[in-house]
């Protein structure tokens, strides 16, 4: 699991950092334009995200990043007691949240949970329907007892739509969530990943909404 830490306490994140990279590959960032530095070059599967912190705030950041279609999952930390900022930080996206000051171990446990709930780096097999199993790990579709071995970005993309299921998703959210920002693909080259796919477990597992894009059901 690849982590990206915004924390603009020196000494907490000092602390956090620590910790977190004794289990989980962690990235550092100061403020709102470092991460935005970061994701230019790299992805990752959880964004910790402070509330209050220099320039644009954690909520501000994930306001913006939903904009953008990035659906990354993200738990904010803050000193605010206040509930609306609780109320806010979910609608907003954000799937977690985690009060000052807190427990390392607390926090620990609710990245096992969000790796457990989006299926990150899991060695578990996912159900596709009762004859078609896939390993996200070893990029694997089984169906029917004969094993299927799926490329980097046909994987990435079927990992996408499982975690976004009954949702319509564009084009544009699975260049901005899978290729690199300076490896845009073409329509056709989309479309070729999800014909792959669908040759596999079936054309009626993707489906295509005419003029918007994909849903996985």
């Amino acid at each position: 699991m690849k982590i990206l830490l915004m924390e603009d306490d020196a000494v907490l994140s000092d602390i956090l950092l620590d910790y977190l990279r004794e289990s989980w590959s962690v990235d550092y960032a100061f403020n709102s334009e470092e991460v935005y530095k970061k994701l230019d070059s790299n992805k990752y599967d959880l964004f910790i995200f402070d509330i209050n912190v220099a320039g644009k705030n954690g909520l501000e950041l994930l306001a913006e990043l939903r904009e953008f279609n990035n659906t990354t999952p993200t738990i904010i930390i803050t000193a605010y007691t206040d509930t609306a900022y609780l109320k806010e930080a979910f609608e907003l996206g954000a799937h977690d949240y985690i009060k000052k000051p807190f427990e390392l171990e607390e926090l620990n446990a609710r990245i096992q949970n969000t790796k457990k709930l989006f299926n990150i780096d899991t060695n578990h097999e996912i159900s596709i329907s009762k004859n078609i199993l896939f390993s996200i790990q070893t990029k694997t579709i089984t169906k029917d007892s004969k094993e299927y071995f799926l490329s980097q970005k046909d994987s990435d993309i079927l990992t996408y739509f499982i975690n976004n299921n009954q949702r319509v998703i564009t084009n544009e959210e699975l260049t901005q969530n899978i290729w690199d920002f300076d490896n845009i693909p073409s329509d056709a080259t989309i479309r070729s990943h999800i014909r792959t796919l669908r040759e596999i477990i079936g054309k009626d597992k993707i489906l295509t909404i005419r003029g918007i894009g994909h849903k996985y059901e």
